[in-house]
């Protein structure tokens, strides 16, 4: 399946919508679920590749509405330990095949699902606490791993600003000026390891327009539609992502 084939864009126009609306509006974790579900038709690389341009497409178009209303502190904390992150996924990159790619995936989709569940039944209690810059680096390192393997940075960055009790649009803000400037940091490796082609920037052209209309979506979403409602949505398509990528990586 490539750029030019119609049954591409059945897939990724509403992934990549979704995507928008999910980094806009309700926060960056569950938005690597465009990549995922392209992960299921195109080869992972392929996916990654067309959409770190989107999601900084999106980046650039949630900046404004949350301009300033970020964590300072947190925001730099998480930015300057990704740092380290984004390398170790480079490196990770460079030596795994397709198929390992799609199992890695996988399971960073499920335990995203379990660790949401957990927390919502009270399983996982993550107590308030005060702001830790020794803290702020080991999950800006792990959200630099994760983002660079799967665009899947955004759970320990949740963990990390929410356990410091942010409301939801200071949340918000934060995670939209971390992965602004975590997106950034990936795409110089990202060209220097293949990942961006023709193909890839072909489909972003024609992407763009998705991207767009899903922040649009997103920002307005954020202060009308039900986090309840959207998040059980995003939990069943990644279950279902999740174990098919897991089952394609496997047979």
């Amino acid at each position: 399946m490539t750029p030019l084939d119609p049954m591409f864009y059945l897939v990724a126009v509403p992934a990549v919508i979704f995507a928008g609306i999910s980094k806009a509006g309700f926060g960056s974790g569950a938005a690597f679920v465009a990549a995922a579900i392209l992960a299921i038709v195109v080869d992972p690389g392929f996916a990654l590749g067309v959409m770190l341009p989107l999601l900084m497409l999106i980046d650039v178009a949630s900046l404004r509405p949350y301009w300033r209303k970020w964590d300072g502190p947190s925001a730099k904390g998480l930015i300057i330990g990704a740092v380290p992150g984004v390398a170790i996924g480079a490196l990770v990159y460079s030596v795994v095949n397709a198929d390992s790619f799609r199992l890695l995936i996988g399971i960073i989709c499920l335990a995203f699902v379990v660790y949401q569940w957990a927390r919502a039944a009270d399983v996982l209690k993550i107590p308030n606490f005060a702001f830790s810059r020794g803290w702020a680096w080991v999950a800006g390192s792990v959200a630099g791993f994760t983002s660079f393997v799967s665009h899947a940075g955004g759970p320990p960055v949740a963990v990390f600003t929410l356990g410091m009790g942010m409301d939801k649009t200071r949340y918000q803000a934060t995670s939209v000026i971390v992965f602004w400037a975590i997106n950034l940091m990936k795409f110089i490796p990202y060209g220097f390891l293949g990942i961006f082609t023709a193909q890839t920037l072909l489909a972003d052209l024609i992407l763009a327009p998705a991207a767009l209309l899903g922040a649009w979506i997103g920002v307005r979403a954020h202060h009308y539609v039900s986090e309840r409602l959207f998040f059980g949505i995003t939990y069943v398509a990644l279950t279902l992502t999740g174990l098919r990528l897991i089952w394609l990586a496997l047979s």
